[in-house]
């Protein structure tokens, strides 16, 4: 059972800048995905980025491009989310995800383990 610790978020306002983080322990084989998702309220769940492991391999929605940056941290694995010239759009809580199947990444129903979340906030 594969378990997702996020931390970070929090409020900012409009060009600000946050950064996120998430911690994971208990997977079971070399080769995964890990992954941001963002859902604002009343809306769905939506992708935000992913990076591979091994490999490094990083993908990003087109809203982010640009502005976040994903990132394998210095402790095993966890994973790093920067996130500047935030924008009220990019309000939500946001998600780690992680899946070791390796397929469609960018579709949260691929995914199999979810952190808990946490809200990041930008004021206009």
């Amino acid at each position: 059972q594969v378990q997702l610790v996020e931390s970070g978020g929090g409020l900012v306002q409009a060009g600000g800048s946050l950064s996120l983080s998430c911690s994971a322990s208990g997977h079971t084989r070399s080769t995964y995905i890990m992954a941001w998702f963002r859902q604002a309220t009343g809306k769905q769940r939506e992708f935000v980025s992913y990076i591979t492991w091994p490999g490094d391999i990083t993908a990003y929605h087109d809203s982010v491009k640009g502005r976040f940056t994903i990132s394998r941290g210095f402790a095993k694995n966890t994973m790093n989310l920067q996130m500047h010239s935030l924008q009220p759009e990019d309000t939500a809580v946001y998600y780690c995800a992680t899946q070791e199947r390796v397929t469609r990444a960018r579709d949260p129903d691929s995914y199999d383990y979810w952190g808990q979340g946490t809200q990041v906030t930008v004021s206009s």
